[in-house]
């Protein structure tokens, strides 16, 4: 604004074509239309942006919802059942082909094998995060793709090997899983699991704020939050995807412990990688190649010259290479 009132007024006041009020009012003026001719132009840019927008939109609205059955989950007793389901991401190549397993109320049925083999998608089927091609998923006697999945998955516990914990107090977390549980009903789960220890140390204990996905806390203490918010959720099926996998030594076997008063009563699915942890299991599936290689016990499976003896053999082989304890971390 200075040089152009210096440029153009300064000649024009010397000529006396110009007053100083004129080339002021003048300069002001030119400021005053310069800021919109720049918005004309940043004009195109703003509607490029927009219109990726418009597509982003379109994207998600055109995400298949899920469906919902007909009918109310009722209370479980916890019976699971897969005929032969076949499910694939790509339907040309088939992760699961013709899996069919069935887990009594009340039973632990560890899965078990090599990465990608199909574990996790299982358990996707399960929850109902997916549905199978071809085959059925029973609960209780019920088809699963009949139940309302909200009531269904309220009757569910899932603690992974990375759980989300959101930027709020510990007991805030602890209760999204049962938002109308008391006070001694979280201090209780939190004790189970045993967390409660470390919760009272912590600066202002049960109303400590823990930071985005706990970002103020140990790894060991965000998966005992975990198991402690299952736990609150009072499940009818629990599932444990390396739930114990951030912990030392001494704190999962508390949480063994724990867990093995939880699974009473209600039928747990375990993925684990350390089969240690797994011999208690009433039914170890060996998924491999699509389907179930092996089933049975620990000490049947070990009978047998097959997969899971040689993961077997292979971890006691390894661990006393490297001197590693009991419940200390190994992976295959």
């Amino acid at each position: 604004a200075g040089c152009l009132f210096i440029l153009i007024g300064g000649p024009a006041m010397a000529r006396g074509d110009m007053t100083v009020g004129n080339a002021f009012q003048y300069v002001f003026l030119v400021g005053l239309l310069a800021g919109p001719i720049g918005q004309i132009a940043s004009i195109s840019t703003q509607f490029t942006e927009a219109f990726a927008g418009l597509d982003r939109i379109r994207e998600l609205t055109a995400h298949a919802h899920e469906v919902q059955g007909p009918q109310s989950c009722p209370r479980l007793l916890g019976e699971v059942e897969f005929r032969d389901v076949t499910f694939g991401y790509d339907p040309a190549r088939p992760v699961l082909t013709e899996v069919s397993l069935h887990a009594q109320a009340g039973q632990t049925i560890a899965l078990v094998g090599p990465s990608g083999a199909g574990k996790t998608t299982l358990i996707s089927l399960l929850l109902a995060f997916i549905r199978p091609q071809r085959g059925e998923i029973l609960v209780d006697g019920i088809d699963l793709a009949q139940l309302q999945l909200s009531s269904y998955r309220r009757q569910i516990g899932v603690v992974l090997q990375d759980n989300w914990l959101f930027d709020g107090t510990v007991v805030e977390n602890l209760r999204f899983a049962r938002p109308e549980a008391s006070l001694d009903e979280v201090v209780s789960a939190s004790r189970l699991a045993a967390a409660d220890t470390f919760i009272r140390g912590l600066a202002n204990g049960y109303e400590t704020v823990i930071g985005e996905r706990g970002v103020k806390l140990s790894g060991g203490q965000r998966q005992r939050l975990a198991i402690a918010r299952a736990l609150l959720a009072d499940p009818r099926i629990l599932i444990l995807d390396e739930a114990t996998s951030s912990l030392d030594s001494e704190s999962e076997a508390e949480i063994q412990a724990a867990l093995a008063t939880l699974r009473s009563g209600r039928t747990t699915f375990v993925i684990a990688h350390r089969l240690s942890t797994i011999r208690a299991a009433q039914q170890i599936l060996v998924i491999e190649n699509g389907g179930i290689a092996e089933r049975g016990t620990h000490d049947e499976l070990l009978q047998r010259d097959g997969t899971y003896r040689r993961l077997h053999d292979r971890q006691h082989a390894v661990a006393a290479e490297q001197h590693i304890n009991p419940g200390e971390e190994l992976r295959v």
